[in-house]
C-alpha cells in the first residue's frame, strides 16, 4: 500500500518518538472500519516497539478526528455475519476497545489535536495522557447529534474526570462544540498554540518525557491512571508505595541521582 493510501502514516521524527497520522484528510480521518484496525494495530506496534518511548497522535489535514464516518461506519462486518443485535455488540466492542487503546498502553501517548475532535474522535483523545490543541482544535461529544447515546467509547468516564461532571453534562447532553481557549480553561488541553507551532511543541512535550527514566515514566502513567479508578486516598497511596519500591530496585534509579548530581544527562538502559 502507498504511504498516500494508508490509513495510518507512522513517522519517526525523533529518536525515541513514534509519530501516528491519522490519514483520511479529505473526510476529516472520520473513521472506518480500516481506520480503526489500522490506528489499533499502530498503537500496539509502537508500545512493543524497544526503541520508542513516546507516541504522537495527531491528525492529516485540517481535522484531528471527525469520529465515526456515517457514511461507511455502520456497515460493520460483524453485524452481516452475527445480525443486528449480536453483531452490533460485537462491533460496538470492537470500536471502543480500538479508541481506547492509549490508555492500556505502557508508553505515554500525547494527542496533538490539530482540528475538530468530534465523537469517536473526542475519545481518542480523552484516551491519551496529554493533550495539547492547535488554536483551530475543537472538541465534542457529538453521539447525542445522531441519535445515539453521549455517552460511548469510554467517554462517559474519561470526560468528566477531565473537565468535572457539570461540563460534562453540559457537553454530552448538548453535543455543543467546545473551542480550544476554553479546552484549556476547563483543564481538557495542557497549552494552545497557533497550528504552525503544534508539532514542535508536541516533540518538545515527548522529549521532556524521554529524559526521564523509561520505567518511571510507565508507572507513573500506570499509577496515575488507576489512581483515578481508586475511591479512596489510602488506596492510591498504597499503591504508589508499592511502585515507588518498584522504582528503587531499577539500575535506571540511581543512574538518574547520579545524571543529576553530576550535572549530566542520564544513560538509562530500562532495567
Amino acid at each position: 500500500m502507498a504511504a498516500s493510501e494508508a490509513r495510518i502514516l507512522v513517522e519517526h521524527p525523533r529518536p525515541g518518538v513514534t509519530r501516528l497520522v491519522l490519514n483520511r484528510p479529505e473526510k476529516l480521518n472520520a473513521l472506518d472500519v480500516a481506520l480503526m484496525a489500522e490506528l489499533e494495530a499502530s498503537l500496539l506496534r509502537a508500545d512493543e516497539d524497544p526503541d520508542c518511548r513516546v507516541v504522537v497522535l495527531t491528525g492529516a489535514g485540517r481535522g484531528f478526528c471527525a469520529g465515526l464516518d456515517i457514511d461507511t461506519g455502520f456497515q460493520a462486518p460483524e453485524q452481516e455475519r452475527s445480525g443486528p443485535t449480536v453483531g452490533g455488540m460485537e462491533a460496538q466492542e470492537r470500536v471502543s476497545r480500538a479508541l481506547t487503546t492509549p490508555r492500556r498502553m505502557r508508553l505515554p501517548v500525547i494527542a496533538a489535536v490539530n482540528g475538530p475532535a468530534a465523537g469517536g474522535g473526542l475519545a481518542l483523545a480523552l484516551a491519551c495522557d496529554l493533550r495539547l490543541a492547535a488554536e483551530s482544535a475543537s472538541f465534542s461529544a457529538a453521539f447525542v447529534r445522531v441519535g445515539l447515546s453521549g455517552c460511548d467509547c469510554g467517554v462517559s468516564w474519561l470526560l468528566p474526570r477531565a473537565v468535572g461532571s457539570g461540563l460534562a453534562f453540559d457537553l454530552m447532553l448538548t453535543g455543543r462544540r467546545l473551542g480550544a481557549e476554553e479546552a484549556l480553561r476547563a483543564g481538557l488541553v495542557a497549552d494552545v498554540l497557533a497550528g504552525e507551532e503544534l508539532e514542535a511543541a508536541s516533540l518538545e512535550r515527548a522529549e521532556q518525557i524521554i529524559g526521564n527514566s523509561p520505567f518511571g515514566v510507565e508507572m507513573t502513567k500506570r499509577v496515575m491512571w488507576g489512581s483515578l479508578a481508586i475511591p479512596s486516598l489510602d488506596e492510591a497511596i498504597a499503591l504508589e508505595d508499592r511502585t515507588q519500591i518498584l522504582c528503587t530496585l531499577t539500575a535506571d534509579q540511581p543512574e538518574a541521582v547520579a545524571a543529576f548530581r553530576e550535572r549530566r544527562q542520564p544513560r538509562f538502559e530500562r532495567r
